[in-house]
């Protein structure tokens, strides 16, 4: 899919998240990535073949 120059990680690559935005939706909350992958902004993942990444955000731990 990706046409840039050096091109995108691949959707099976575990940087995937850094291939380019080709549509942002923030209104709905996800954006496609050139190489086919749905990220959600709860930091989920879509992957092309069907595979759903969980939401991987940091926990933040709240002061006792």
């Amino acid at each position: 899919m990706c046409q840039h120059q050096p091109q995108c990680p691949p959707a099976d690559s575990p940087d995937r998240e850094a291939a380019h935005v080709v549509a942002a939706h923030p209104e709905q909350g996800w954006s496609l990535l050139c190489n086919g992958v749905v990220l959600f902004d709860d930091t989920g993942e879509l992957l092309p073949d069907g595979r759903m990444i969980a939401p991987h955000r940091p926990r933040v731990r709240l002061a006792a």
